[in-house]
């Protein structure tokens, strides 16, 4: 009989598993579990919020990368039954499975934050944070006139830690080309400690971040937009004080989590992270379930680089599992951040569960680069698409 692998979500990590396991074994009878009829390459949206590219450019059709000899179930995953060993959808089915790949991704909540909701897009706020949302940033890049740029980042975990910097940076870039940064005054406020957790990039993102004049609030959790008062109210950590920031311009990175069925379920954690050991990704409870991506608890930045060195290890281990053999592969943490420093900059972050920096070219990739932000543009996309969406990269 042939084993049935069970995918949850179509997203970076579920379509790159379901590609490498067919190009290994076509006899897997696969399932990707996914509501969407559209897929996002979401890494270019810091590049739409700044008017480097159309947000189109982003979006392909889900059915296009579905890959040959995998079913997919165009449906919302309602719970897991991992005793049973059964996945149950929205409309009813249960799904049965020999193993199962965790990997739904993670949700915004636009609603944690007081004000916020249904306020994107309107009174000057803006957010690269979705497809829906990422054309109010280069809307209110072009309108702005002076004053001040608020640009956040939230408490917890997020998509791509660095992305709520690198929008700022972008506009700070383009004030300057435009001609009017005499006029701005550019807020960076996070809830982070510093502005990166590795050291070596942590110095060279200072360093820019003095040269260029932004402003930076550490340890400053956004908790409220006032919006017709055009106020951010952040939560001081640490302490009981909050703050209030007047803005002229407010790019928001909203808060993010698990989705509430597997917050709801067996295979989550106290946080509602699908437990997994950080080396083989194998969930710590049930053998036959394994998990990647940005919905485990894998405590390493939640970025498409990180998958794509996920990947190959969950495939290994979930085959190995299924043949009854020790797990033969480890994942080391790895994953990378691109950190966009201006319309011709950029800063290749690689790293380790350690913080040590695990780096793929043979210089300084610290160091602003014209190259590495051509490599974000033009090459980076196209790997995406026709590389590890296709299990080959």
């Amino acid at each position: 009989m042939d084993q049935r692998i069970a995918i949850v979500g179509g997203g970076s990590a579920g379509l790159t598993v379901a590609a490498q396991l067919l190009r290994k074994r076509k006899s897997l009878k696969v399932t990707i579990v996914e509501p969407s009829e559209k897929h996002y390459y979401q890494p270019l949206w810091t590049l739409v919020g700044a008017g480097i590219f159309p947000r189109e450019a982003s979006e392909r059709r889900e059915q296009d990368y579905i890959p040959r000899g995998a079913t997919w179930e165009r449906d919302y995953v309602e719970s897991f039954d991992p005793e049973r060993n059964q996945v149950v959808t929205r409309s009813g089915k249960r799904l049965d499975y020999d193993a199962l790949v965790v990997c739904p991704g993670i949700i915004l909540k636009w609603n944690a934050i007081k004000g916020l909701e249904g306020n994107v897009g309107k009174h000057n706020i803006c957010s690269n944070y979705s497809y829906e949302t990422v054309n109010s940033t280069w809307e209110q890049l072009q309108q702005f006139r002076g004053g001040v740029a608020l640009f956040t980042h939230p408490l917890g975990a997020v998509k791509c830690g660095g992305a709520p910097q690198k929008i700022c940076y972008l506009a700070e870039d383009y004030f300057r080309r435009r001609g009017i940064r005499d006029r701005c005054q550019v807020v960076f406020a996070s809830a982070q400690p510093r502005i990166f957790q590795v050291d070596k990039y942590a110095t060279a993102l200072e360093k820019g971040i003095q040269r260029r004049g932004i402003e930076t609030h550490f340890k400053h959790d956004l908790i409220e937009v006032r919006p017709l008062q055009h106020e951010a109210v952040f939560q001081v950590l640490e302490t009981d004080q909050t703050v209030t920031i007047k803005y002229d311009m407010l790019h928001v990175t909203p808060k993010m989590g698990p989705p509430k069925f597997l917050v709801d379920s067996p295979l989550a954690d106290a946080g509602g992270w699908c437990n997994v050991n950080k080396e083989t990704l194998q969930h710590t409870n049930f053998p036959n379930v394994f998990s990647l991506g940005d919905a485990s608890n894998l405590p390493t930045s939640k970025t498409g680089a990180a998958i794509r060195k996920q990947a190959p290890v969950a495939v290994a281990n979930l085959l190995a599992f299924l043949d009854g053999k020790s797990l033969p592969a480890k994942y080391d943490g790895y994953t990378s951040c691109p950190l966009v420093t201006s319309y011709h900059s950029l800063i290749l972050a690689e790293f380790d569960y350690n913080l040590k920096p695990e780096e793929t070219f043979p210089f300084d990739q610290s160091k602003e680069r014209y190259s590495m932000f051509l490599l974000k543009k033009y090459v980076l996309p196209r790997l995406y698409w026709h590389g590890m969406l296709r299990g080959r990269a």
